[in-house]
């Protein structure tokens, strides 16, 4: 078994295992969960959905790598298993958890990596809290369909899931989250199937993801006036970087064209032969696309 990573900081070292960056702050909405390494800038990291996801899990691989140069911060949104589970819907929740953490920790502005779910939420933010968004950066997720149909494989397999919850099914919804099937590993299966199908966290899900909540959001939404948050893409004042796996099946690539063109400081990297999780798949040119980007302006000074 590999070793817990450590990150080098001058003649020190600094844990960066599970259990030496868990922490937590205590809220009016509950216990918020999260893990902390590194020093510099705060690097807000926020995770997206599914079956069995956290934080952790979803920046594990890379946490190393960023914490040689920021304060991260990977924030575990309540009703995923980790942080106190909350009474909302997730997407709403997930929201509101960002700036009750941000304040809690006395931050101001902060740079920002949303994956997936998690991408949208830091875009929401974004828009309606410019000041909390120093510079933004997501991994597939957000934007809207331009040419392939919604909703994607993945997200209908998640329906799938969400509503009769089989090991199989489990697999199957994996599987389109990646280019490469082996990627999917049997302790991926296992670590993924225990929490997802932990009875609150699952109860949580189907708010989101059954296919009758699914459903009733799309039917709410057309009904409603309310702006949709794809269309205010052009009052985000944060420099953005888009990455998308070319072989999304969950967000297809497409989907990007729409924020490429209205965010007024954005840039697009795509990475070939990757899924939707770009963090893992295409792990090295990922970081170095995005480690790039968020210290160009200091590279500068």
């Amino acid at each position: 078994m590999r070793p817990a990573p450590r990150r080098r900081t001058g003649t020190t070292m600094t844990d960066v295992s599970y259990e030496g960056t868990l922490k937590e702050l205590s809220t009016d909405q509950g216990v918020l969960r999260y893990h902390e390494a590194g020093d510099g800038p705060p690097l807000l990291l926020l995770h997206g959905s599914g079956p069995g996801v956290t934080g952790w899990r979803n920046y594990r691989g890379v946490l190393a790598d960023f914490a040689r140069h920021f304060r991260c911060l990977v924030l575990e949104f309540p009703g995923f298993g980790v942080s106190d589970p909350g009474d909302g819907h997730p997407m709403v929740m997930a929201q509101g958890a960002v700036g009750t953490f941000l304040d809690g920790l006395g931050l101001g502005a902060v740079d920002m990596i949303g994956n997936s779910m998690g991408g949208i939420v830091a875009t929401k933010v974004a828009i309606d809290e410019p000041h909390r968004v120093r510079r933004l950066v997501t991994i597939g997720g957000m934007g809207k369909n331009v040419f392939a149909p919604g909703p994607g494989e993945g997200i209908k397999l998640l329906m799938e899931f969400t509503d009769n919850p089989t090991r199989e099914g489990l697999v199957r919804w994996l599987h389109s989250m990646v280019y490469d099937p082996a990627v999917v590993t049997e302790q991926l299966i296992e670590e993924r199937w225990a929490l997802a199908t932990e009875p609150k966290t699952l109860e949580i899900a189907r708010r989101m993801y059954s296919s009758q909540a699914f459903a009733a959001g799309a039917a709410a939404a057309a009904a409603s006036n309310a702006t949709p948050y794809w269309a205010q893409l052009h009052k985000i004042k944060a420099p953005t970087l888009l990455t998308w796996g070319r072989d999304d099946r969950v967000s297809p690539v497409d989907m990007a064209m729409l924020p490429m063109r209205d965010i007024p400081n954005s840039e697009l990297h795509t990475f070939p032969k990757c899924g939707h999780w770009t963090m893992i798949e295409a792990r090295d040119a990922w970081l170095s696309a995005v480690l790039a980007f968020l210290l160009r302006d200091e590279r500068r000074t």
